[in-house]
């Protein structure tokens, strides 16, 4: 449990982190990362309670985790964790005080409540799921042809143990009425412009009262970092980072489907069974993004490795889905003509990462090495990259190219 002592001494590092941040001051680029993609230049920046990170943007910040992190364990450290924001952060030191903080339940509920974190504590059974939250975007730098929008690589990932209490008891006790249809969510971060819509995102109310979903406010045995979501977010484990509100202060229930922006016509894919299109064309009908596909990457060896030919070789990668959980991962040194079975590690739950590792003796050469993940239900990763609009959803079975000698 994260005591109130250490509490307290985290609002004072986060309420003035925040007001760097909010004011957008500069912040020292440690060196320049050339990423594999077109225009795919990154400085690695140091922020508020963060390593130095690859940095898409300043304001709002924008911050993904170098892929190298993820050979460091099968969780992501917190100070290594990816950070996307769509709006600024620029509440005052008073609403981010974690003693005083609240969280609002209104709308269609019998009792409307707002819940400070120690009454959540008190009142709730705390819980923990080692979970992954993955940007919708992760890999849209990767795509051809290329799309607008956030041009990540795949480090817009993190798999953290989360801390907190059931979304389900929380509406339980406040009484959802008869009739609700959608649970809102809505978190203290801002529009830079006026237009701007505010970032506010809705789940069915089964989904909400499955006891999944956690009112989260703590991350790894630590209180969340300010840049993701202090003292309170959205972990909606399986689905992609969009529903994960930061900064919750305000959850309402309604007995209509929400229109707001970023429900529709944002983070919106195709119908159809891998929510795909073909380039130049526009799909017929959408449905809001949901849950993960299977995906799997290598950790260990990166773009351009130097091996030693003949000397046996551990390569150690993660895989993960959308809460299925992983069955099996595949290893191929050879670009994919033939496959053996990776050795599955330690299994933390069905929505973390999974580890994996396998050895090879490397031949003389310059050649490819691929993994590729299917889950318990058999879904799998495509050989050839999909394409849609949005750069969503990426999962093609990834190459890495190594030399040996």
């Amino acid at each position: 449990m994260i005591s109130p002592t250490s509490r307290r001494g985290f609002l004072r590092s986060a309420a003035l982190a925040g007001a760097g941040v909010a004011a957008g001051r500069t912040l020292a680029a440690d060196t320049v990362v050339q990423m594999p993609f077109e225009n795919g230049e990154r400085p690695l920046v140091s922020y508020p309670q963060k390593r130095p990170l690859l940095r898409l943007t300043t304001r709002p910040p924008q911050l993904e985790t170098p892929m190298s992190v993820f050979n460091e364990g099968i969780l992501t450290p917190n100070d290594a964790f990816f950070v996307r924001y769509h709006l600024q952060l620029n509440a005052p030191p008073q609403d981010l005080d974690a003693d005083t903080f609240k969280v609002a339940v209104k709308g269609k509920v019998n009792t409307p409540t707002s819940f400070t974190l120690e009454d959540l504590r008190k009142q709730f059974e705390e819980v923990e799921v080692v979970a992954v939250n993955q940007c919708s975007g992760n890999g849209r730098a990767f795509f051809q042809p290329r799309v607008a929008g956030g041009q990540m690589g795949n480090g817009c990932m993190g798999n953290a143990r989360w801390r907190g209490v059931r979304l389900a008891d929380v509406l339980k006790k406040c009484g959802v009425a008869a009739g609700a249809k959608q649970v809102l969510f809505n978190g203290m971060d801002l529009p830079l412009i006026p237009k701007t819509p505010d970032f506010v995102k809705a789940l069915e109310v089964d989904h909400a009262l499955d006891g999944e979903v956690l009112l989260a406010y703590g991350m790894n045995g630590e209180p969340l970092p300010l840049l993701n979501g202090f003292p309170l977010r959205l972990v909606v484990p399986g689905y992609y980072g969009t529903y994960w509100l930061k900064h919750l202060h305000e959850i309402t229930v309604v007995d209509e489907a929400f229109t707001g922006f970023w429900m529709n016509p944002a983070y919106r894919i195709a119908d159809n069974d891998c929510g795909f299109v073909a380039p130049g064309t526009t799909p017929g009908k959408t449905i809001p993004i949901a849950r993960f596909n299977v995906r799997s990457f290598i950790t260990s060896l990166a773009d351009g490795a130097k091996l030693r030919a003949g000397s046996e070789q551990l390569v150690r990668g993660i895989a993960f889905d959308g809460g299925h959980g992983i069955e099996q991962v595949l290893f191929s040194d050879d670009g994919g003509r033939t496959w053996r079975e990776a050795v599955l590690g330690k299994d933390l739950g069905k929505y973390s990462f999974r580890e994996w590792t396998i050895t090879f003796k490397p031949r003389p050469g310059t050649f490819d090495i691929r993994c590729k993940a299917t889950n318990r239900v058999g879904q799998s990763q495509p050989m050839e990259p999909l394409w849609n609009p949005a750069g969503y959803m990426r999962n093609v079975v990834e190459t890495v190219r190594v030399t040996a000698g």
